[in-house]
């Protein structure tokens, strides 16, 4: 049956229309409608790692939120997709498999752990996925020859260096290093036993510790050492429980330093007045007296959506958000080698500072702060241009 000729027009018309909007977007074939940017990742919001990737998740979902409200990148919106992994490296390989094949994601970011990302990586790097580390500072990590990982944090074999140099100051020279088996400890542990030597100070204990739900022994055994300072490589629990095995056994150094624990308000929330004094190192504080752009709005966003104080577990999750973000919009495209190469070459600011990173994918210009717990507060004592207050040793 023969159609009407207005309908013929019309038709011609529309065909006309669509082929002037190929030409001028570069379309080549169907017209669909834009889908969302798909990031998927997993986190351990259970088992061990709880505490911290709890704080990367609150991160990484403002920063979706505020990213949307503000157009998305390159015109779609972003989705970000997290799965739990329970803190076990199996179950984390496993859903980084399915976000690849069945999630179809775009891009991913690095889940919690150096441990758990070093399982995860084989995967994503068979695939040609870029994947931006906001959670994992192993130097391992970027020592297996990898094309397709970038870290934000400060490498974990420089995270004491800071400390260290405060301890030469003091005249502390005696100092005991112990350390949890993963990956991401040994590598703090090792670096600071190096950096410590070419300190000249005296590694007079250097151990590590498996088992962490009795630590009275190790306690004793740091204080037979006859050392001044102890320094514990681990993570939050570690942290908690190695202090309260020193206050059962009676005894203090002149300074304790823990990894991770400290820097969270958790931290607190656990030992109250007995954070008095320890010392961590931290990759962001908002307490900073030259904050970096955005740094105390980040922090006003978060207490106001989620009513509590973000630790820079939170902060680096949404500065790798703004680096990624960067990144795509830089590359014009979300072709993933496109993305690769400028994460492989772009320098960026976020909330955290500096990014950029060495041939391998580790990040060089991005460095750590010292913090320390004074009359219940967190205060950065280390560099002494960004510090709030002077350090307080036993």
């Amino acid at each position: 049956m023969q159609q009407p000729l207005c309908y013929n027009l019309r038709m011609k018309r529309f065909c006309l229309a669509l082929f002037a909007l190929s030409l001028l977007f570069g379309v080549s074939g169907p017209i669909e409608a834009a889908g969302p940017i798909k990031i998927g990742l997993t986190l351990g919001l259970s088992g061990k790692y709880s505490e911290m990737s709890d704080m990367q998740m609150k991160g990484l979902k403002l920063w979706e939120k505020e990213v949307n409200s503000k157009g998305g990148i390159l015109g779609k919106s972003v989705q970000v997709i997290i799965y739990d992994d329970k803190s076990d490296t199996r179950v984390a390989r496993s859903l980084y498999e399915n976000l690849l094949s069945k999630d179809r994601v775009d891009l991913v970011f690095g889940p919690y752990s150096s441990q758990i990302t070093e399982a995860i990586l084989p995967v994503t790097e068979k695939n040609g996925y870029p994947v931006l580390v906001s959670g994992a500072s192993a130097d391992k990590l970027w020592e297996k020859g990898y094309k397709y990982v970038f870290g934000t944090y400060t490498p974990a074999s420089k995270y004491a260096v800071g400390f260290l140099e405060m301890l030469v100051a003091q005249d502390l020279n005696d100092i005991a290093i112990v350390y949890a088996d993963d990956l991401f400890s040994t590598d703090i542990a090792s670096g600071t036993r190096k950096w410590a030597e070419r300190f000249g100070l005296r590694t007079l204990l250097y151990e590590g510790f498996k088992d962490t739900s009795n630590f009275d022994e190790l306690a004793r055994t740091v204080r037979a050492a006859n050392v001044q300072v102890l320094i514990v490589c681990g993570h939050f629990d570690a942290s908690v429980a190695l202090r309260l095995s020193l206050k059962k056994i009676g005894w203090y150094p002149r300074a304790y330093f823990a990894s991770v624990g400290p820097t969270m308000q958790a931290f607190y929330d656990r030992l109250k007045k007995d954070v008095e004094n320890v010392f961590s190192s931290s990759q962001w504080e908002r307490l900073i007296t030259k904050p970096f752009p955005g740094c105390c709005e980040f922090h006003e966003r978060f207490v106001k959506a989620y009513k509590k104080e973000p630790s820079y577990h939170a902060a680096t999750a949404y500065a790798a958000g703004q680096i990624l973000e960067a990144a795509v919009k830089r590359a014009g495209s979300l072709d993933r080698d496109k993305v690769r190469d400028m994460l492989a070459s772009m320098e960026a600011m976020s909330i955290m500072g500096r990014y950029g990173v060495d041939r391998t994918g580790k990040q060089i210009k991005h460095f750590n702060l010292i913090i320390q717990w004074q009359n219940g507060r967190k205060e950065v004592v280390w560099p002494d241009v960004l510090r709030t207050a002077k350090p307080v040793f036993r």
